[in-house]
């Protein structure tokens, strides 16, 4: 198991918010927060790999939003921001060293690997302020191939769609309802969660999630499941409508 990450910006502060107010962010804590996040991966099993930094960009230790991984393809995005289309040089080359095919979206399509959902062979893609209608299209044609079926999900409340929803291990998708467009996309398996940031987990195992410390009723509702939680504290990324999600790019079978 090995994921991508990468170091906080010196301008971290400036990064982009939409949907909530912005907060004065601690840099220095930031930075001490992205080290526990990183050893508590390398402490569930994970290597990491640092993409170089992207000091000017300040939204850059948000990695996931650089590209999707599906099976051996790594399809690298078109931000919906363009201050951010410098984030993914950097990116790229990490993951072509990895050994991964690179694909490209293109203009006129945006997409924010933040937006993408992933659990078998299905491929969820909000479809809002970051990526559009071109984008999923582009994705669509790109891992179609590789047997994905994606998915255009309505997306107004949130940044990203995984700032709204993701995927426990046996494919339940959680998410607070609040900020949930149309859980019906999911029907029978959508499992509303009581704290907005116990929408989001990363899945280190098949019994272990990695969460914000942050929505401690729902890390409950989740050990009552059965499974291990491995809580983090991220509030200076939350500041910026970040996410656990978000920091890592986790590179592996189609999951996550």
């Amino acid at each position: 198991m090995h994921a991508l990450v990468r170091r906080p910006s010196p301008r971290l502060a400036d990064g982009l918010v939409t949907h909530i107010e912005r907060s004065p962010v601690d840099i220095d804590l930031a930075h001490e927060q992205w080290e526990a996040y990183v050893a508590a991966m390398r402490s569930a099993g994970w290597t990491t790999h640092e993409v170089d930094p992207a000091d000017d960009c300040p939204d850059s230790v948000f990695v996931e939003d650089t590209m999707v991984v599906f099976g051996d393809l790594a399809v690298i995005s078109r931000p919906g921001a363009l201050e951010r289309r410098p984030e993914i040089t950097a990116a790229e080359e990490a993951v072509r060293a990895r050994g991964y095919r690179i694909a490209h979206i293109e203009a006129p399509g945006t997409l924010d690997g933040g937006d993408v959902l992933k659990h078998g062979d299905t491929v969820w893609v909000g479809e809002g302020g970051r990526t559009n209608a071109e984008g999923i299209a582009q994705l669509r044609a790109l891992l179609g191939p590789l047997g994905a079926v994606v998915v255009a999900v309505p997306l107004t409340k949130v940044l990203h769609l995984k700032s709204a929803v993701t995927a426990l291990p046996d494919g339940t998708v959680i998410g607070h309802e609040p900020l949930v467009d149309d859980p019906s996309v999911w029907g029978a398996r959508f499992l509303p969660v009581p704290e907005e940031p116990g929408s989001h987990v990363v899945v280190l195992d098949d019994r272990t999630l990695l969460m914000a410390d942050s929505a401690p009723s729902t890390r409950a509702m989740f050990e009552e499941r059965g499974y291990t939680v491995v809580a983090v504290d991220i509030s200076e990324f939350e500041k910026l409508e970040g996410c656990v999600t978000c920091l890592s790019v986790r590179l592996r079978t189609a999951q996550g």
